[in-house]
């Protein structure tokens, strides 16, 4: 079977490995489709730490780091049940980068990472169900908060995760879905999955969205950058409760101004009642996650597909693993 290894900062291979077989507990995926996690992928790439404390080796696990991949099981091991060879599946929780990943036409997976998808439904639609499980465990928070339905919602960071949360906003009855990002192609992609509107945080109309200590007129919003500016653009001109949803790598500030009625929302962490959650609002239509991928590639060219998110030109890359690369 074909294996991506990522072998040194900004460089690959496809090694030829044998195919494996389940163990005790494990389902054998074949991998149809694997989207990018532009954050993993990018970090690899330039030997960056994806937050404090973390460090890459090289060369890294075969098929890391994709891991937001979706296709059929091929074969189930022993004290597997629940699971068929034939089901379409998801991952939903990353295995961990010391384990092999999903870059590849098949991969190893515990049977409690996976999840079953609607068989009808492409690829594309369900290939990344691990990163709305993750966007949708920030939900789940704010649902038994009570703090979406009929609300001004905003949303900074219009990458896959905002794109995401976009949707789920809208799913869950926000009456207004505000985006912000700075790039005016991910504002038009945000305003045709449902944002009401989307503008750059750099130009906001202080009338429109005033902030403190002024009375903010957005209720609820969640952050998915992570970034210093980017949180404390929503603590400004949020009035109730941000929730944190972009990897924190710096300290944000919570000044006086911050100090009547605003509420920080920190992560919750993955569940399997997220990805249900994720995979149900996929089911009904309320979560698109086929436009994310704005580009497909073969396995060979992964290279390319890591330069497109690092040019801005892509938001996800789907690689599929089973399509030969054109002839030069």
């Amino acid at each position: 079977m074909k294996v991506l290894q990522v072998t040194a900062p900004g460089a690959s291979v496809i090694l030829d490995l044998p195919t494996p077989l389940p163990g005790p507990g494990q389902v054998l995926l074949r991998v149809d489709a694997v989207t990018t996690c532009p954050q993993w992928d990018l970090h690899l790439k330039h030997n960056e730490p994806m937050f404090v404390g973390h460090a890459f080796t090289y060369p890294y696990a075969p098929g890391q780091p994709g891991h937001e991949a979706t296709g059929e099981i091929a074969a189930i091991g022993e004290g597997v049940t629940g699971f068929s060879p034939g089901d379409r599946v998801s991952t939903w929780r990353d295995p961990g980068h010391r384990n092999s990943g999903c870059y590849a036409q098949y991969a190893l997976m515990s049977a409690e990472d996976v999840i079953k998808v609607p068989a009808h439904l492409s690829p594309l639609a369900t290939a990344s169900v691990e990163l709305a499980m993750c966007v949708g465990a920030t939900f789940l928070v704010l649902k038994q908060m009570d703090v979406i339905r009929g609300r001004r919602f905003g949303v900074t960071g219009l990458g896959p995760a905002g794109l995401i949360a976009v949707q789920m906003a809208k799913a869950e009855g926000a009456a207004e879905v505000v985006g912000f990002d700075l790039s005016p192609s991910r504002q038009e992609l945000a305003r045709a999955l449902g944002a009401d509107s989307a503008t750059d945080p750099r130009t906001v109309d202080a009338t429109t969205f005033p902030g403190r200590p002024a009375k903010p007129s957005i209720e609820s919003a969640v952050d998915c950058v992570g970034a210093k500016v980017s949180v404390e653009f929503l603590m400004d001109h949020t009035a109730d409760v941000v929730a944190l949803f972009g990897v924190q790598r710096e300290s944000y500030s919570f000044e006086p101004r911050h100090y009547m009625g605003l509420r920080l929302c920190g992560y919750p962490g993955h569940s399997y009642a997220a990805a249900e959650y994720a995979v149900g609002l996929v089911a009904s239509g309320g979560l698109q996650l086929a436009p994310l991928a704005t580009h497909e590639l073969p396995l060979e060219h992964y290279g390319e597909g890591i330069e497109l998110l690092e040019r801005q030109q892509a938001i996800k890359v789907c690689f599929r693993p089973w399509t030969e690369p054109a002839a030069v």
